[in-house]
């Protein structure tokens, strides 16, 4: 049995509570994300969708992981990450300019968006 599409474009908007937009916009796909001793203590009191980033996230990983390994849309990723490293439940490292030339992480990101299709 397959999902109706009304009830498929609605659970992001239930996910994000109805936002496009993260608290912080600027929030980058390849931003990595870890789990804080708060977010690790704090796991069985989150929704379900972020009990899953929380738990993802005790490796590092980047937010395009998060959203391939969750199935999520991007930008359904970034808000709820963003939320997370708001509230400290995660701690999201920024990626400095000279990465931009790191082709391991251009390649995980990449891989990262090819799985969320």
């Amino acid at each position: 049995m397959t999902e109706e599409p009304d009830i498929s474009l609605l659970r992001p908007y239930l996910m994000t509570s109805g936002r496009a937009q993260p608290v912080d916009q600027s929030l980058e796909i390849e931003a990595q994300v870890m789990t804080s001793r708060l977010g690790a203590a704090s796991h069985p009191k989150l929704t379900f969708e972020r009990q899953e980033i929380v738990s993802l996230c005790r490796s590092t990983m980047s937010v395009a992981e998060v959203a391939a390994m969750l199935g999520l849309h991007i930008g359904v990723a970034r808000v709820l990450v963003a939320d997370l490293a708001e509230l400290g439940y995660v701690v999201v490292r920024r990626p400095a300019n000279h990465n931009s030339h790191d082709l391991g992480m251009i390649e995980r990101v990449i891989r990262g968006l090819e799985a969320i299709h």
